[in-house]
């Protein structure tokens, strides 16, 4: 029997959401608490990957049974009862055996946040940046985001994907009181693409590129072009999305 975990985290703590041979990630933290509890190897597969320090607000991942889970609401208590407390299960939601969780998801939408000012209760969660950046330039330049779909330029180099083509449907920059935030949303996203994309943005808002010097980084199709990588603490993974009525199948 197939299920779909429905969980957030703080990834401060952890070398992303993929488990590793050297260090510690969310998955690693979930697999072994799951194997506790139903006492067997389990395996989770992850709707996406998160990097090193970064956080979701919304993530999934599936993982198989042989045998159903009676009461929903009890799993998740006991779940929540074996994992640390930057680590919290919100449902489980039974579904059919083919459903992939990365696979079926039909988009990803990641925030990056900007504390204008020193927050002590940000720390961690928001990049700290103080400088004067032009927001409308900055939003001018996102929006040429919408139309292109090839972002090697944004995309960790040595990256075994099989294209580079990502179809973004929002990129814009929101002012808040003491706050910035860029939300972007596309059906799928490279390595370290988010924060590249905000680091190269960020030198438009800063006076260091022009838009029409970001549109020529893209074209470029070379990360070396682009910007530096905005630091992981800022990046959150807030929503996946996937069809309607996936989860009310069973």
């Amino acid at each position: 029997m197939r299920y779909f975990l429905e969980f957030s985290y703080l990834g401060t703590a952890y070398n992303g959401w993929q488990k590793q041979n050297n260090a510690l990630g969310v998955q690693q933290v979930l697999e072994e608490a799951l194997a506790r509890l139903f006492r067997t190897t389990v395996e989770l597969t992850g709707s996406s990957r998160t990097d090193t320090g970064v956080h979701a607000e919304q993530q999934f991942a599936h993982f198989d049974l042989n045998n159903p889970i009676p009461d929903h609401d009890l799993f998740i208590y006991k779940l929540n009862g074996l994992i640390p407390r930057d680590i919290a299960v919100k449902n489980v939601y039974e579904v059919e055996s083919e459903l992939n969780s990365r696979f079926a998801a039909t988009f990803r939408k990641y925030e990056y946040r900007i504390s204008r000012s020193k927050n002590p209760f940000l720390i961690g969660q928001a990049y700290l940046l103080k400088a004067d950046l032009n927001v409308d330039l900055m939003n001018e330049a996102a929006a040429l985001l919408l139309q292109h779909n090839d972002f090697e330029c944004f995309s960790k180099v040595h990256t075994n994907v099989n294209n580079f083509r990502c179809t973004i449907t929002q990129a814009e920059w929101i002012v808040a009181p003491d706050r910035l935030v860029f939300h972007i949303q596309a059906n799928r996203f490279l390595r370290g693409m988010v924060r590249a994309v905000v680091g190269t943005l960020l030198e438009v808002g800063k006076g260091k590129k022009t838009v029409a010097d970001f549109e020529a980084v893209i074209l470029s199709k070379n990360r070396k072009n682009a910007g530096a990588q905005a630091p992981a603490e800022g990046l959150f993974l807030t929503r996946v999305g996937y069809p309607e009525g996936l989860f009310q199948i069973r």
